[in-house]
């Protein structure tokens, strides 16, 4: 076979339908809101092919800046000779769904937002706050702990026996 170098080559896989995902779109695809700023995944969906973005944008993360009755802008980095550059795509919105990479970061921000409240109540400064209470810490190694069966098998080596 010919080597290809198509715009949609060697996508037999990436671009495929889910299992049993096939046949007509969901219409919540197409009622879900998205406006200015709402971080996004780009996942393209095999089966539209207008407003179909390049396969290298599959999986991307962007932030929506434009939004108009069919399609979305997206604006996704790319790195392209050690430069971040911000490339603006414009994708239909079956192939783009909301991001869920913020939300572990916006539910801190609210917490930490609470214990400021707290704290403020008590009459502390926030630079009194400990920092442990604010910033997130690695999870800890378990601790050391021993493994004692209750009847151990003491297993022993059998003797050779030569029966030829």
């Amino acid at each position: 076979m010919p080597h290809s170098f198509g715009y949609r080559a060697r996508t037999r896989d990436m671009f495929a339908r889910d299992f049993r995902k096939s046949g007509t779109i969901n219409l919540s695809t197409y009622l879900k809101s998205l406006k200015v700023g709402d971080y996004v995944d780009v996942i393209v969906n095999g089966a539209v092919h207008k407003g179909m973005p390049h396969k290298f944008y599959h999986g991307r993360t962007g932030i929506v800046y434009n939004v108009t009755k069919n399609a979305v802008g997206v604006e996704v980095n790319k790195i392209l000779r050690g430069k971040q550059l911000k490339k603006r795509i414009n994708v239909r919105v079956e192939h783009v769904r909301k991001s869920k990479s913020r939300e572990d970061f916006i539910k801190r921000v609210k917490a930490n937002d609470v214990i400021k409240q707290d704290a403020k109540k008590a009459g502390l400064k926030i630079r009194d706050i400990p920092l442990e209470k604010l910033k997130r810490q690695p999870k800890a190694p378990k601790g050391a702990f021993l493994v004692r069966p209750e009847n151990p098998v003491v297993v022993a080596p059998v003797p050779f026996d030569d029966m030829l």
